[in-house]
């Protein structure tokens, strides 16, 4: 027997994902945009979320940029 994703838990780490979306839908106040708009998910990451989890419970800001390339240096 499974359990549903808690939606403010990252389902890679299982730390608190920090998604104001997931706050807003919780307290129904109005959220400033979410870090996760100015976030590129690299592909890896997307991959890597449990079947279960996809499109329930979003990735947390460290793990979303733990596999982002680091920019080439002058």
């Amino acid at each position: 027997m499974s359990t549903a994703p808690d939606p403010r838990r990252c389902p890679l780490c299982g730390q608190p994902n920090d998604c104001a979306m997931q706050r807003q839908r919780d307290t129904g106040e109005p959220q400033p945009p979410c870090w996760c708009t100015t976030v590129r998910f690299e592909r890896v990451v997307l991959e890597r979320i449990p079947t279960e989890a996809r499109r329930l419970a979003c990735v947390c800001r460290a793990c979303a940029t733990a596999a982002t390339p680091a920019p080439p240096s002058a």
